[in-house]
């Protein structure tokens, strides 16, 4: 059977438009042969686009198939698809996190493995992975402020540390500098005296370090002869006497001896503290009645007359 040449036409056109469709698809990123499952998940904001891979440990698994914005809830919904052989828990999230410092972004799907499954259209959870580009820019505000501070400060600091250079009072660092350069040049002359005076002394510097020498050595010697000496027997005299010393004090303790006696009795200390209270009154009596006492020392006799207190 002859075939006409517009049916060959037209099976070409339709082989071409079918050509063209899937070409088109692919440049897109999408296989019509690959039967992929979908799901859908969640974000505050949109950092996607339709090329935006979904990987699993790095792995490139599948692709962004929709990316819709909810009028009702302000979210932004994303459908994405993977190959029908990954299998992962429906509790797994999905993670939107920076592929390079050009800022690109895709998903990851971070797998729970708890065993239950999801199925084909399940929501899973999303979260999102401050990148190192996001992360300096939220910082670079405080940072800059702080720089900013800083160099203000240094500023200021560099402006005094001028001004002190550049005082040209008596206070000022140039005045501190020249008197430390006076002092430095009396210090290098006193220095030269020293020297001088030193070489010019250098016998009696040698003689004096002779004569140390030399008293050093009689200084071991007598050491040595303090060694051979017979210390045994003094410290055994030594100890003989402290024995005998404890050996009175035991017996002034026990109360033996005229002076064991005397600490030990009480009688003593009684007849002393009743000798010292007469004494007291006694003198007591004296200023208050001088009269009584004058008989006694004077060579004539006076008779004995009471005071006029005892009269009444």
């Amino acid at each position: 059977m002859k075939i006409s040449r517009e049916v060959k036409t037209a099976v070409l056109v339709i082989f071409g438009i079918v050509f063209f469709i899937y070409l088109f698809n692919y440049l897109k990123g999408e296989d019509l042969f690959n039967k992929s499952v979908s799901y859908y998940t969640e974000f505050d904001y949109n950092a996607l686009s339709t090329s935006s891979i979904v990987t699993v440990r790095g792995n490139a698994v599948g692709k962004i198939e929709e990316i819709k914005y909810d009028f009702e809830t302000g979210k932004t919904v994303v459908y994405f698809s993977v190959d029908p052989r990954l299998e992962f828990s429906k509790n797994s999230v999905v993670r939107l996190y920076e592929t390079g410092l050009m800022g690109g972004n895709a998903l990851a799907i971070i797998d729970t493995n708890d065993g239950d499954l999801a199925e084909k259209g399940d929501f899973i959870k999303s979260e999102v992975k401050p990148g190192l580009i996001t992360s300096l820019k939220e910082n670079f505000s405080g940072i800059s402020t702080n720089l900013d501070s800083t160099l203000r400060s240094a500023d200021s600091l560099m402006v005094n540390l001028t001004k002190v250079i550049q005082d040209d009072t008596d206070e000022g660092l140039q005045a501190t500098i020249a008197e430390l350069n006076r002092t430095l040049a009396s210090y290098r002359s006193l220095s030269y005296s020293i020297q001088g005076m030193i070489k010019d002394n250098d016998a009696k510097v040698a003689s004096i370090l002779d004569n140390f020498e030399t008293t050093s050595g009689n200084i071991a010697e007598l050491s040595e002869e303090l060694k051979a000496m017979e210390l045994n027997s003094t410290i055994a005299s030594f100890e003989s006497t402290l024995n005998s010393l404890n050996s009175v004090l035991a017996k002034i303790d026990q109360g033996e001896g005229s002076l064991g006696k005397l600490i030990n009795d009480d009688t003593l200390y009684s007849n002393l503290e009743a000798a010292s209270k007469e004494m007291e009154e006694l003198l007591r009596d004296i200023k208050l009645h001088p009269k009584r006492y004058t008989r006694v020392l004077s060579k004539k006799e006076i008779p004995y007359e009471p005071e006029e207190d005892q009269k009444q």
